[in-house]
């Protein structure tokens, strides 16, 4: 019997195997648009696929970043200036692409562009600690969506939204996992509403990966100054110790789970956008796959008790 279910499972890998490895034809013709092209993810993306042949638009936050862009790339990528924050910018941006693809479409966008910081226990935090980063995170991608998905619709494409593997667990406070998790939210509806035109739409949930986004001294540099506006009675109530202890944590935790492959990441991009039969979703690194996503499909209570005993204690905690 166990032989048996090994075989079927080995066929199903199989298949799926060769299913997923079908990719599209005429790649010189699809337009691609990628967000957060200045560094990262985005960068490497846009690179790569300027290589394999697509015609990538590469929407960059600063003129270094096209500039640099510019001089590594072929004449078939094109960048534009593009702040995901700024409605005027981003339609800006749809109109020149709206030049460049005509009557053909847009094949694909990818909404890479995001930010991590500030994050830290949630009542270290205020308000506006939290709307940059649901601009970015999450009204941008609502945003720069909405631009294009005309264009979209019209080339039957594909939609890509980067969310996070912290997009379907929150293992610490803060905005980032709230705007992650509204990508989540979006994807899924968005993925249903678009099926009958025949576009697709996945989520990449990449776990930690050694980008801008984990540097350790600013996500450390960012603890310490939520710290020092905090107010001394909370300050007392938590402790000293519980800063330190959470400094510490940071390097532990970064230097044991982050990945320094990003191409592990950009080759999900890539198959979502290239492959005649994309994922749903793609949860790109170990971590990811043997540590976030088995604990988010766990009783709550199992990954709220794991979480508690490898998390610095406040000083009053009754725990």
């Amino acid at each position: 019997m166990f032989l048996y279910i090994l075989g079927l499972v080995a066929l199903w890998f199989i298949y799926r195997w060769f299913k997923e490895s079908k990719r599209v034809p005429n790649k010189e013709d699809k337009y691609v648009y990628i967000t957060g092209c200045d560094s990262g993810f985005g960068n490497l993306l846009a690179r790569h696929l300027d290589k394999l042949g697509f015609r990538v638009v590469a929407g960059c936050y600063t003129e270094k970043g096209e500039d640099e862009l510019k001089k590594i790339s072929s004449d078939r990528l094109t960048t534009t200036h593009l702040d995901v924050t700024d409605s005027e910018s981003v339609s800006k941006a749809a109109a020149l692409i709206k030049t460049l693809v005509g009557q053909k479409g847009l094949w694909a966008v990818v909404n890479n562009a995001g930010i991590a910081l500030p994050s830290g226990p949630t009542d270290w935090l205020t308000i506006e600690d939290y709307k940059p980063m649901l601009a970015v995170n999450l009204c941008g991608v609502i945003d720069v969506t909405l631009s294009v998905l005309p264009l979209i619709k019209k080339a039957r494409g594909r939609v890509v939204n980067v969310a996070s593997v912290f997009g379907r667990i929150s293992p610490f406070g803060g905005p980032y996992c709230v705007s992650k998790y509204g990508v989540e939210s979006f994807n899924d509806s968005l993925r249903l509403n678009l099926a009958p035109f025949g576009v697709k739409v996945s989520a990449i949930e990449p776990g930690f990966f050694k980008t801008n986004v984990t540097d350790t001294e600013m996500v450390k540099n960012n603890l310490k100054r939520l710290w020092d506006r905090l107010p001394q009675e909370m300050k007392d109530d938590y402790g000293r110790g519980f800063l330190d202890t959470s400094l510490e944590k940071v390097d532990e935790n970064f230097a044991q789970l982050t990945d320094g492959n990003l191409m592990k990441v950009v080759g999900c991009m890539e198959h979502a956008i290239s492959a005649v039969h994309p994922r749903t979703r793609y949860s790109p690194g170990w971590d990811a796959k043997f540590i976030w996503l088995p604990l988010s499909y766990m009783p709550t209570f199992i990954s709220d008790g794991l979480f508690l005993k490898n998390s610095p204690m406040p000083k009053v905690s009754v725990l």
